[in-house]
């Protein structure tokens, strides 16, 4: 179990760290190529879209032949997609590398794959914990990460700095290897052939599980707050940097406010796993998705000072992805975890539509308005949207009827 969660943690810990990162890099690109918000936020909006679609099929694979594979083919495509961010000469080049490929190669480095061997892995009275576990490592990733990034841009200039992370990505490889699950396969293999009375789940086909999944309300309305949760912290996270320079706040404002928000996600994520184990999932979800509504609009109100911006990222911060551990391990009680990866991977296809939704609202009323005014208003009014959504999800697991098989 350790290993699991050490290597799942070292895993997530680098490619969100890389991730979150990257409104560091709007304003240095879109100056040096003249590009405007809009492309740039084109290209992370096509990620989000493309990271959730991957994530489906991605995690059927991580499913079917284990992680190990799935996380060793993201890592060389996380290094190649950084490389072509560095090196695309126009904007539709940029989209296709920072857009598709990243989105890909996140798609396979990141929750879904992971999270579908922690739930296979480490008993059910602790999952909630241990996916607790795993998505504060990716929030300290956050807080290890940005100022990394912000330090190697100015000292390397840009397209330098990509190509350290490039190399730095290829590290994901190995952490894989202690995720691989060779008895995993032999195991499902087993069940599907000797028990002449097996759990339905065991050998169920992903299309059963994925008709199954969506013929359940609950699943709709976690997807459905996903949605809200990725519009928002994305938005935020790609948009934050050039908004607080808009009011000429120095640079360093900026990476230490996205800074803070790993710093204070780690404690978020971590308290939000382990209050899974004993609370209602729905509960702790409606509340986080509420009081993300009230800090946006207390932050609008406030006057903008960088005491206001850190005491801001500080709070947002611990709501950032507490959502992720309730979100999947409500999935895993409700469906159980023989298709957990491509199930995590349907929900969190709601987060990265949000996310696209988010980022390139951004971009492209900025370039209108010449202000994120209304984005930020949307954000307020999903917040409580998803509050509502959740407030109703049934968290009891599914009752099946056994199924008899043939006799050898």
């Amino acid at each position: 179990m350790k290993q699991v969660l050490l290597c799942g943690a070292m895993v997530v810990t680098l490619s969100m760290g890389v991730r979150h990162g990257f409104g560091l890099w709007l304003q240095p690109i879109t100056s040096e190529m003249d590009w405007t918000r809009q492309n740039f936020s084109i290209a992370l909006a096509i990620q989000n879209l493309a990271w959730g679609l991957f994530g489906v099929f991605v995690g059927m694979a991580a499913d079917r032949f284990g992680a190990f594979k799935v996380l060793a083919a993201g890592a060389v495509c996380y290094s190649v997609g950084l490389l072509g961010m560095a090196y695309a000469p126009t904007p539709f080049w940029f989209a296709m590398f920072t857009g598709v490929l990243l989105g890909l190669a996140q798609a396979g480095t990141t929750y879904a794959v992971v999270y579908g061997v922690v739930g296979r892995q480490i008993p059910a009275e602790k999952r909630s914990w241990a996916m607790g576990v795993t998505a504060a490592a990716g929030s300290f990733g956050q807080f290890l990460m940005l100022p990394l990034e912000g330090g190697l841009i100015n000292a390397l200039g840009w397209q330098s700095a990509l190509l350290v992370l490039a190399a730095a990505m290829l590290g994901i490889v190995p952490l894989a290897l202690g995720l691989r699950e060779p008895q995993f396969a032999k195991a499902s293999k087993r069940s599907a052939a000797a028990a002449p009375v097996g759990n339905p789940a065991d050998i169920q086909t992903a299309r059963q599980a994925m008709k199954e999944a969506f013929s359940q309300p609950s699943f709709l309305l976690l997807a459905a707050g996903y949605f809200v949760c990725g519009f928002q912290v994305v938005f935020i996270g790609v948009h934050m940097p050039s908004y607080l320079r808009d009011y000429n706040m120095p640079a360093y404002v900026a990476t230490y406010s996205l800074a803070l928000i790993g710093l204070f996600n780690v404690f978020g994520t971590y308290l939000a796993g382990w209050l899974g184990q004993s609370m209602e999932r729905r509960k702790i979800l409606s509340f986080i998705y509420f009081a993300r509504a009230v800090v946006i609009a207390v932050f609008l109100l406030a006057p903008l000072t960088q005491a206001s911006v850190y005491i801001f990222s500080a709070v947002m911060g611990t709501l950032w992805l507490s959502t992720v551990p309730p979100t999947n391990a409500t999935v895993a009680q409700i469906f159980g975890v023989r298709h957990l990866s491509m199930l995590s991977g349907v929900v969190f296809f709601g987060h990265q539509v949000g996310s696209f939704m988010g980022v390139w609202l951004g971009g492209y009323l900025y370039d209108r308005t010449g202000s994120y005014d209304v984005v930020w208003y949307i954000a307020i009014a999903l917040g409580i949207l998803a509050g509502l959504v959740n407030i109703p999800v049934n968290e009891k697991p599914l009752v099946r009827k056994p199924v008899l098989q043939p006799a050898m």
